[in-house]
């Protein structure tokens, strides 16, 4: 082992399977939130740290974006993993036995449709692995968990139904975080860079404030707005482009992207994942 790496929930959450499939040289250090997992690297229990952002059926994870830019670390590296939602149960359950699922708020409405088709009620929890968990300790066949087959395997669950999920290419955004940025790296795919801005109070300046992505031939990916400390008149945005800060184009676009705001902060220079730009 290399090191910890930090995620949030239980041994056996989506976030433990990202840690394995991208990271499998590092421990997995399960911690209770997001903010926790931010923590634990800041304090140095932890070296990286796997943070989910987004996912495509259910879209961006709550609170995620509000806590990186105040988390004093970098994005180093994306992964994207391919989420397959199973339905668990006690040894001898049958589907049919089921009558609640337990799994994350975010996990539910990921398999709602084969939830009403077998008139399971859904059941929020606070992690999908602490769901597993419980059923295990329980030991009650009407209950169920919507987990990874990683948590069965953990738990010494059964896998009702495979791949539940509603979407055939339900997958979750991850980004790794560490204390130290690596400028020096060059990706096979091309680099991304993340940061967050703020625009100045005048017209348009945020129409402005893009127009130099546009003019410099710099692809933005994302761009994502939330409140600032809860006043609707603060917005701050979160942005993603491909390419990398020494890249003429993008030092071009920064450049204007910095006289229409009153606050730019870089928070991560790293490779794109080759599965950005798969296609299912």
């Amino acid at each position: 082992m290399t090191g910890r790496i930090a995620f949030q929930g239980e041994l056996g959450a989506y976030g433990h399977q990202a840690c394995v499939e991208t990271r499998p040289d590092f421990e997995p250090f399960p911690c209770t939130s997001f903010e926790d997992t931010i923590e634990s690297v800041r304090k140095g229990e932890a070296e990286l740290g796997m943070v989910a952002v987004e996912n495509s059926t259910y879209g961006r994870v709550a609170d995620v974006h509000h806590l990186l830019p105040k988390s004093g670390l970098h994005i180093i590296d994306e992964a994207f993993v391919r989420v397959h939602v199973n339905l668990l149960g006690v040894k001898g359950a049958k589907v049919e036995d089921v009558r609640e699922a337990h799994g994350h708020t975010v996990i539910l409405p990921q398999c709602a449709g084969f939830l009403r088709e077998h008139g399971i009620k859904p059941v929020a929890s606070s992690d999908n692995a602490r769901a597993a968990r419980e059923v295990a300790e329980l030991g009650d066949v009407s209950r169920g968990a919507l987990a990874s087959e990683l948590a069965a395997d953990i738990y010494g669950l059964n896998v009702l139904a495979r791949h539940i999920e509603d979407q055939a290419n339900n997958t979750t955004r991850f980004l790794i975080m560490a204390r130290d940025a690596d400028f020096r790296r060059r990706g096979k795919f091309g680099m991304m860079t993340s940061f967050v801005f703020r625009v100045r109070n005048i017209p348009a300046a945020l129409y402005k404030a893009m127009g130099g992505f546009a003019t410099n031939g710099v692809n933005m990916t994302k761009l994502e707005s939330y409140m600032v400390d809860g006043h609707f008149t603060a917005t701050q945005f979160y942005a993603e482009i491909e390419g990398h800060p020494d890249d003429r184009n993008v030092q071009l676009a920064m450049e204007e992207l910095d006289y229409f705001t009153d606050h730019i902060k870089l928070m991560g220079v790293f490779p794109a994942a080759a599965r950005r730009y798969e296609r299912s």
